[in-house]
């Protein structure tokens, strides 16, 4: 589970997160919206370790990622622009990607066709990425985050650059990985993902979480009578 308290990030005098506490609980689908600028990124870089925060606490499955480091291999990662060595086939890439975690290589070809196969990409197993679609990489991307089995899974837009065949599949993916326990912290300006799969959500405006529940819980906030994220969330964050 990830458990945030108080956290806190300035840069010189900006404050990009003021003082955010939530927690996102075990096989839970918790989805983090916001205006553009809002400091969604700067809060998924700082649960990733990849910022240190100035204030607050952060924990990852009750560790402190930044007194224990070695947390980080619970978690998988799937950023909105993510970096692909082109020049090396789908499977020389998740094998690369295994020995930054030191993935045991007993069944480890294995494990990367079924992954594939899972992302609908196995038959270009063998074919340099340079030659892949968008969609094909971001969901080459995305079996490279569970190719340690994660027990976090953190993601900044999912569904770029992905036809509503592909997207149906990685929703589907995202909801058995959260049967099976798997944590999953999802941003994204798709609405309608989150509405679709979400337990429950959180709306971060100017650095500070301005509503975070069920949709239930966020229409009753709202009071809207509508159970429409989008209309929930244009009104959250023009009050």
């Amino acid at each position: 589970m990830i458990e945030v308290k108080n956290l806190s990030k300035k840069y010189g005098d900006f404050l990009a997160l003021d003082n955010l506490t939530f927690k996102v609980n075990k096989g839970e689908i918790f989805g983090f919206l916001g205006p553009n600028g809002a400091g969604k990124t700067t809060t998924i870089k700082v649960l990733v370790g990849l910022l240190k925060p100035t204030s607050g606490e952060l924990k990852i499955n009750g560790r402190d990622i930044q007194k224990d480091p070695d947390v980080k291999r619970e978690i998988g990662f799937i950023p909105d622009f993510p970096f692909l060595y082109e020049k090396l086939t789908a499977k020389e890439f998740l094998k690369f990607i295994a020995g930054l975690y030191n993935v045991n290589s007993n069944g480890l070809d294995e494990k990367i066709y079924e992954l594939l196969s899972i992302f609908n990409i196995e038959s270009w197993e063998n074919e340099l990425i340079e030659g892949f679609s968008h969609g094909m990489k971001q969901r080459l991307v995305m079996a490279s985050a569970l190719l340690h089995e994660p027990k976090i899974l953190i993601i900044d837009e999912p569904m770029v650059g992905l036809d509503p065949k592909a997207a149906r599949l990685v929703k589907d993916i995202f909801k058995n990985l959260a049967k099976k326990g798997v944590t999953i912290f999802l941003s994204t300006h798709t609405l309608a993902v989150v509405e679709e799969i979400a337990d429950r959500v959180a709306i971060l405006q100017d650095g500070k979480i301005i509503a975070i529940g069920t949709l239930k819980e966020l229409q009753e906030k709202a009071g809207e009578s509508s159970p429409k994220l989008e209309k929930l969330f244009l009104k959250l964050t023009e009050s």
